[in-house]
């Protein structure tokens, strides 16, 4: 899976959880820039991403991603 197809990915899953056909992510995108991804949303979203692609994440690494392109990397990296 290229970093682009995960980022469509993600970019899917958080428009599910927001409700929000508006939502486009980006490598540089934080949470602070999307409307309404709040911490209880941001839990979701982990929830989500491990559930579609049967990877776990550590909690340090939940709490210290700071834009989406850290979570693609870490997810690449878990995957390959």
């Amino acid at each position: 899976m290229t970093d682009q197809n995960t980022l469509q990915l993600f970019t899917r899953l958080l428009r599910g959880i927001l409700f929000d056909d508006s939502v486009e992510l980006t490598m540089d995108t934080r949470r602070e820039d999307v409307s309404n991804w709040d911490s209880f949303n941001y839990i979701n979203f982990i929830v989500a991403v491990e559930t579609e692609l049967g990877v776990k994440f550590k909690v340090a690494d939940i709490e210290a991603f700071q834009n989406v392109g850290e979570i693609v990397g870490r997810t690449r990296e878990m995957l390959s």
